[in-house]
């Protein structure tokens, strides 16, 4: 079986090259170049692509995929928001993902996120490294004995659940779907949380109900001097309104792993660009706002099991045995 691997960055090859010996029946073409329109001839004559989160995979990328003899796309990620499933149905394309691979991972960059804000991290060390070491505008407030609000309770909300237990928060949640094994959470309704929370995580998965559930009207909800963290979707937030919100003082700090319109910018090194809108520039103006490239789920133990289940996926599609709970389509 060969797979076609498209925008493959360092640590993406090095740790799929890492495991190939436990597939032997697969062969793997590393490409630097993303998938789109204009380079999907590169995928002929292989049985499955692989792509990722920032991926365009749009119906015309799908069909023309179809058109080179493509029957499979594998995602080396959980989301596949990006991808056209109508099309890929009408095209019989077979669509595989990885549902889990280290939720502790991505919850532990979330509260890195939170304290980072909170405490002034990236304040604290940019003033060090010019012999400043004042304190001023650095203070920060405990967590301990606060309330902690996940929005979205699957894996990895349940690990940042845990990880918030540890300090000594309350903690409450919203999720459409309650799990009932989550103990010591409270489920709440997604107004309730938002307004009693000091600390906000946002764990869901980027849906038409989801998309901006983070608005104008819902930050109005929010105690004054609430955290926010976002290391789930970008557009689970409308970011106009975040930033006025900003604006507005609403917010004791922003860390923000995902974030609208970063679709240019998540993996590429644009230290010599211009960029093409303001939203990045504004977000990274406000002294109480942290943002990080989409690196959440980027540990080696990450990694490594991201790239066993993707093979095991292509293996299994393969075998015509693909596992239900990694099937999107």
């Amino acid at each position: 079986m060969k797979i076609v691997f498209f925008d493959t960055k360092k640590y993406d090859q090095e740790s799929f090259e890492k495991i190939m010996n436990s597939y032997p029946e697969i062969t793997i073409e590393f490409l630097d170049t993303d998938l789109s329109t204009h380079t999907v001839s590169l995928a002929r004559g292989a049985d499955a692509v692989c792509a990722f989160v920032s991926s365009d995979v749009s119906a015309p990328v799908i069909e023309a995929l179809a058109g080179e003899g493509v029957k499979c796309i594998l995602m080396r990620c959980a989301g596949y928001n990006n991808v056209d499933l109508d099309m890929a149905k009408k095209c019989g394309m077979t669509v595989l993902r990885v549902p889990a691979y280290s939720p502790e991972a991505v919850a532990e960059h979330a509260m890195a996120l939170a304290l980072a804000v909170n405490r002034h991290i990236h304040k604290g060390y940019i003033k060090v490294r010019e012999n400043n070491f004042s304190l001023i505008g650095l203070t920060g407030v405990n967590f301990h004995g606060k309330t902690a609000g996940i929005i979205g309770t699957g894996k990895i909300g349940i690990a940042m659940a845990e990880i918030c237990k540890g300090f000594g928060m309350k903690v409450i949640a919203y999720d459409k779907y309650p799990n009932p094994s989550l103990q010591g959470v409270e489920y709440l309704s997604l107004q309730e949380v938002l307004g009693q929370s000091d600390l906000i995580s946002l764990h869901c998965p980027l849906t038409d109900e989801t998309y901006h559930m983070i608005k104008k009207d819902t930050i109005a909800l929010m105690k004054d001097q609430v955290v926010l963290v976002n290391t789930s979707r970008g557009a689970l937030i409308k970011t106009d309104d975040l930033i006025q919100g900003i604006r507005d003082r609403k917010f004791f700090g922003v860390g923000l792993d995902v974030y609208e319109e970063e679709v240019d910018n998540v993996f590429e090194n644009r230290e010599d660009d211009i960029l093409e809108t303001s939203v990045t520039a504004r977000l990274l103006s406000f002294p109480n706002v942290i943002v990080t490239s989409h690196q959440g789920f980027l540990t080696e133990e990450a990694l490594e099991a991201i790239a066993h289940t993707t093979l095991q996926n292509a293996m299994d599609y393969h075998e015509g045995n693909p596992r239900k709970e990694n099937l999107v389509l």
